[in-house]
Formats: structure tokens, C-alpha cells, sequence
């Protein structure tokens, strides 16, 4: 795990111009990379390269990049980990090259130079994202890894292209110009991250998973379109058009192999290595899998909660017993938690508003005191079926989707007649009789996202309003308008998936990447750690994809066939029970600690003089939440994340490079 950053300039620039800029680039990626640097230029083509090093394989210099590949052709930056570099390696051995270290990156160099920028990629089972400098065709080369695990941004600024793995080293470039795209803004607010391949900056883009990028030498300043070399659409469509026709158990024991292998290979490293473990079915699987082919008891993390209400860490603490790893716990207060919300601007360089930063962040900096590698359960969810969603909506829509379109259209309309105040008011009295799909909390919040489901016009249009934290960003956001994305720009294939299987792949390949991942990787890259995915292997991707519903989604529940695996290892009981999730009391801590906090990024005269939001309709959000007439701490929660980005980020008059590299604080196991 490293930090990459660099550009490739038309500009005129000295060697001392070049190497100082793309120097303090990397300077800002120094948390992602704290044991090591380097940089790598060539005056004469105007491409710099700059490395931050996490040392993970191969500790030696000998693993030091930017790497040159055997013959000189190639120059890499690479962020990540190869999985397969050792099988890679053994065929490219067999075929005439010679290895000087033991690391990954010569690997990917060594391959490159054997088959090509374009077929070594798909060779690589991995989390990466890299720029290659081929000097023979004077071409940079980007890519990402399949799920998007490792981050990379990318855009023109005038004469240069820029890139890096997070923004903060972009905007370091003195071509850098901060200018909010309120179409990303208004995406932001939608789904409360923003999707790739937009960014809070304009004319900077996320590069999409899966994809690689090229870019030649003297090219003009646009952007080339990128050329995915994997497709998890593609996944699930052959999935639909060719599934498993074995047993349940023949797929369980070719699900326990394959995921038992993804572990073993996700378990190299030549530095101290764990897992992080809630006590839920995902990751007491990966720990399951790390005790069973270790040596020695597994490094295991959890936090916990004094609420019960969010406390999972018994439940760690069973299953770290069970199996006999060597676990450590941390009991965070609400200070603790607290402490971190002024510090989140700075992890995640870009608006973001997923509350259970807050504890992944406070479980990375405990896992870092101990380990340097930590294995998760990130992926389970989206891969098996694990959210509450996809029973919530999917049996609305089972329920009512045979009814004509007119009827239903009626039955929207009717539904948004009172508004969600009004129906919390009215079900405030008949509770007993109101159905479970409106839930405890905020029904009538639920009730009008009932009615966005139900007048849907198509598949898309209903997955959109599934997932939507806020269903009209346009009303909030000054001179918003959403831009096409990934759902509203879907045509193609979109009746052939049932509204179960739509979910699932939408969450894979929107909220996965560009919410999930990017949680964890600035939470943890912001104390040095690295993290690593088994289920996020495409090989377990591409046969999870393949597996009826019925081993999914069983008696109420997701996940039929990971719980009949864990029963392999360990009780159902110490597993079996609703699920938490990793989230801390956001709502009522913005009527209560955090109310002067908000009160001041949510001023009406400061939103009047920065012009990104409509006043008035912030202003009355705030009052309905603190007032409890309706709970909105996700939208709530987004708005501030953005105020809180724009104080720190956004105001060109405040310079990054006077900020100091992030040193996080290590939390200390409780005695």
C-alpha cells in the first residue's frame, strides 16, 4: 500500500522545476507512505513521477519505487498489492527473465514487458492503481484494480495532466484551479458520496474500476475515453445466462476452497499481519479462513460501544475465543468519536458522508498500534445479499409490481399528500396497525420513499430511489443539475435482472467502490495501514454472480450459503442475529454535542455568502431534525460533511502545502 502521484506536462519546465513539484505531490501522500520516497523524471518528455512507500513485500531497496522495468522501457508507480505475483513470476521466469528482488512491482514490470501494457493488466489479481511511463511509445499509462480498491484521480489543468491517489496531491500542482462542480454536488447529495467517474472538482475524474487510461506525449488537453479490460456487469449478466448447476452442497464446498485461497493469498506479507473482526458473518469467515492456514493465533481488532444498541464487540469477543485468535478490543466513548469529526476533512479530501468513518477509522488506528496488513470482510454484503434493502424494497415491489401503472402512479400521489411530518403525526396513533415495511423510524420518510419506488418507470428508476439518501438534490443545491450517471444513463440489458439482483449489482459496482472502499482505504491509509479484501477476489466475484437466489436469500435472511460455511467453523449461535452495522448515534448527537458544531457550518448568512446551497430549505431540514418532527441525519450529515470539506479544501486562500503531513493518534487496547 503506497501513495502515487505525478504529471505529464507540454509546459516548459527545468529538472528542478519538475522534480521540486512532483516532489511536494508526494509529499502529501507521505501517511499513505511513511517508510519511503522517490521520484523520477524526464525533463526532456515533461512526465514526473512521485512515490510514497508502505513497505509491505520485499523491505529491501530493492523494492524501492519508481521501478524500471529489465530493459529500461517501462517506469512504474504502483499502489497496492499483486496477489499473484508468485505465479506471475514463475511463468515469466520460465520464459527467460530474471528477478532482482522479491517484489510485486518487478513482477508487474516483468510482465508488462513480456505481454504489453493492455494483457498484462487482466493478468493481475489484485488491488492496485498505477502509472507506467513506456518510453518507446512515450505513452503513460494509468489503471485500477477490478473493485476500485486503491483510489486514482486524474485531470487536465491547463497544459498538464495530473493524477495521484487522492486529491490533496493534486491540488498542490500550481496549475491546480479548485472549482466545485455543482453537478458532482448535487450527485453527492443524491447518494452521499460521489460517484466515479465524477469528482467535487471540475475537469478532475475518478478513474473508473477495472479501466486503464493512456495518454501520449504531447497529446491536447483532452481526456481520453478510459478502456475497461473487466466488467462486473458483464459478471453478473453471465451469471443470470449461465448459473451454478450443482448442489447447495457442491457450491459450498467450491465456495470454501475459493475463498480459502483468496485468504492464503491475501496472508503474504514480510510485516505483521491481521484481520479485523465485528463478530458478524463476513468477517468471522476471513478470520476462520486466516486461523485455519496459519501457524499461529491471528491478530484480531475490534472497537466497541457502551450503547447496546451499537455494541458488536461481545459478539468479536465469542468468536475470537472460539477460534483462538489473539484479540484485542478498544471501548470507544462518545469523546473518542467525537474527537475524530474535526479531523475528517482532511482524511477524505473530498466530500463524504458515510458516519461509520468514524469507528473504521478508530478500528484502523487500533489495529495499526499492533499490525501492519489487516485483513476485512468488505464485500460480503454486496457479493451474498447481506443488506436489509434488498428484503425491505424487493418484497414492496413483489407485492405490488403486478398492479397496472396507472394504479400505481395513483397510489404515489396519494401517498405524497401528506407529507413525512404530517404521517409520522398520524402514525404516531395507529402504530399497532401500521405495517413493518414502515418501520419504527421515521415512517413517513419511509412512506414517501414507498412512493418514489411504486411510480418508478423502470428498473433503474426504482433501484435509484431505493438507494437515494436524498431523492431531490436539485431543490438543496444552487444551480444544481444531476449529471448523467451509471443509473440514469442505463439502457442496455435493464429489464433482464430481477429487483433483487438489480441491488445487488448497483451496490457493487456504485456503492461498493466509491462508498465502501473509500471509507476504508483513507481511514486506514491515514494510519499507515493496509487492508486487504478476500471476497473481493473476481474469481469469487464471478461465481457468486453465477449462484441462484435461493443460496442467497433464505427464510428472511441474505447470506444462506457464507452462514452454512461458517457453520463449518464456527456456531451459529455466536453469529446468528440481527445485523448492527458499523454506525454510531449521528442523530441524536446533532441535537446534542454536535448542535453548535452545526449550527455554525449550517449558518444561514455563511450559506447565503458561499452560494452552494439554498438557505432557506438547509435551514428548515435543520429545524425538522432537532425539532424530531423527522430524522435526517444522513441528509443532515452530508450537508456538513461538505461544509466541512469546503472550510478545509475548497477556498483556494488556504494553501495544502502549508498543512502538515496527517500523524494519527494510536488508540491503546482497553485493560
Amino acid at each position: 500500500m503506497c501513495g502515487i502521484a505525478g504529471f505529464l506536462t507540454s509546459g516548459y519546465s527545468t529538472a528542478d522545476e519538475l522534480t521540486t513539484t512532483v516532489t511536494r505531490m508526494a509529499q502529501q501522500l507521505a501517511h499513505r507512505g511513511p517508510d519511503d520516497s522517490g521520484v523520477w523524471i524526464d525533463e526532456r518528455e515533461g512526465i514526473a513521477l512521485g512515490h510514497r512507500r508502505l513497505s509491505i513485500l520485499d523491505l529491501s531497496p530493492d523494492g524501492q519505487q519508481p521501478m524500471h522495468s529489465e530493459s529500461g522501457r517501462y517506469t512504474l508507480v504502483f499502489n497496492g498489492e499483486i496477489y499473484n505475483f508468485r505465479a506471475l513470476r514463475r511463468d515469466l521466469e520460465d520464459r527467460g527473465h530474471v528477478f532482482r528482488s522479491q517484489s510485486d512491482t518487478e513482477v508487474m514490470l516483468t510482465a508488462m514487458e513480456e505481454w504489453g501494457v493492455e494483457d498484462a493488466v487482466p493478468r493481475f489479481n489484485g488491488m492496485f492503481a498505477f502509472a507506467a511511463w513506456d518510453r518507446n511509445t512515450h505513452r503513460l499509462h494509468l489503471a485500477r484494480d477490478r473493485f476500485g480498491e486503491k483510489p486514482l484521480y486524474y485531470g487536465w489543468m491547463g497544459k498538464t495532466f495530473l493524477f495521484g491517489s487522492e486529491l490533496k496531491a493534486l491540488v498542490i500542482h500550481p496549475d491546480f484551479v479548485r472549482e466545485v462542480n455543482r453537478e458532482a454536488l448535487t450527485l453527492y447529495l443524491r447518494y452521499g458520496y460521489i460517484p466515479a467517474p465524477y469528482t467535487i472538482y471540475r475537469d478532475v475524474h475518478k478513474l473508473l474500476p477495472a479501466a486503464r487510461l493512456t495518454l501520449k506525449t504531447g497529446a491536447r488537453p483532452v481526456t481520453p475515453l478510459p478502456i475497461a479490460y473487466w466488467s462486473a456487469e458483464d459478471a453478473a449478466y453471465r451469471g443470470v445466462e449461465d448459473p451454478f448447476n450443482g448442489s447447495a452442497d457442491e457450491a459450498l464446498d467450491y465456495l470454501d476452497v475459493l475463498l480459502r485461497d483468496a485468504v492464503k493469498m491475501r496472508m503474504v506479507a514480510d510485516v505483521p499481519l491481521g484481520a479485523f473482526l465485528s463478530g458478524g458473518v463476513d468477517s468471522s469467515i476471513i478470520v476462520a479462513l486466516m486461523q485455519a492456514q496459519s501457524a499461529r493465533p491471528v491478530k484480531t481488532f475490534s472497537i466497541g460501544f457502551h450503547d447496546d444498541a451499537y455494541n458488536e464487540a461481545k459478539y468479536a469477543s465469542a468468536v475470537a475465543h472460539r477460534l483462538e485468535t489473539e484479540h484485542t478490543e478498544f471501548y470507544v466513548s462518545p469523546e473518542d468519536a467525537l474527537r475524530v469529526i474535526p479531523r475528517l476533512a482532511t482524511f477524505y479530501d473530498e466530500p463524504f458522508a458515510d458516519s461509520s468513518q468514524i469507528p473504521t477509522y478508530l478500528v484502523s488506528s487500533l489495529a495499526r498500534s499492533h499490525v501492519t496488513v489487516a485483513l476485512s470482510g468488505d464485500g460480503g454484503d454486496e457479493l451474498f445479499g447481506g443488506y436489509k434493502r434488498y428484503f425491505t424494497w424487493a418484497t414492496v415491489w413483489n407485492r405490488i409490481g403486478w398492479l397496472p401503472e396507472p394504479v400505481r402512479h395513483s397510489a404515489s400521489w396519494a401517498l405524497c399528500r401528506l407529507t413525512p411530518q404530517q404521517w409520522n403525526h398520524l402514525l404516531r396513533w395507529v402504530r399497532p396497525l401500521v405495517p413493518r415495511i414502515v418501520g419504527v423510524e421515521a415512517p413517513g420518510d419511509k412512506l414517501h420513499r414507498l412512493a418514489q419506488i411504486v411510480a418508478a418507470p423502470g428498473p433503474l428508476a426504482r433501484c435509484q430511489a431505493t438507494i437515494s439518501a436524498c431523492q431531490s438534490p436539485n431543490s438543496v443545491v444552487q444551480k444544481g443539475q444531476e449529471p448523467p450517471n451509471f443509473l440514469s444513463d442505463r439502457s442496455q440489458r435493464s429489464q433482464s435482472l430481477d429487483f433483487r439482483r438489480h441491488l445487488m449489482f448497483l451496490d457493487a459496482v456504485l456503492y461498493l467502490p466509491d462508498d465502501i472502499l473509500v471509507k476504508v482505504d483513507r481511514a486506514s491509509m491515514a494510519v499507515g495501514l493496509e487492508t486487504r479484501a478476500p471476497y473481493l477476489d473476481h474469481r469469487v466475484a464471478e461465481f457468486t454472480a453465477r449462484l441462484p437466489l435461493t443460496m442467497k436469500f433464505r427464510n428472511g435472511q441474505g447470506k444462506w450459503i457464507l452462514r452454512r460455511l461458517l457453520d463449518r467453523y464456527v456456531p451459529a449461535e455466536l453469529v446468528d442475529r440481527p445485523k448492527k452495522g458499523f454506525s454510531l448515534p449521528i442523530g441524536e448527537w446533532l441535537r446534542g454535542p454536535l448542535r453548535d458544531w452545526a449550527e455554525d457550518l449550517m449558518n444561514e448568512d455563511r450559506l447565503k455568502r458561499e452560494g452552494f446551497f439554498h438557505p432557506d430549505s438547509v435551514r428548515s431540514r435543520w429545524q425538522e431534525h432537532v425539532t424530531r418532527q423527522r430524522d435526517l441525519r444522513h441528509h443532515l450529515w452530508s450537508l456538513l460533511m461538505f461544509q466541512a470539506w469546503l472550510d478545509e479544501w475548497g477556498k483556494p486562500a488556504r494553501q495544502a502545502e502549508r498543512r502538515q503531513p496527517i500523524v494519527a493518534q494510536s488508540l491503546q487496547p482497553a485493560r
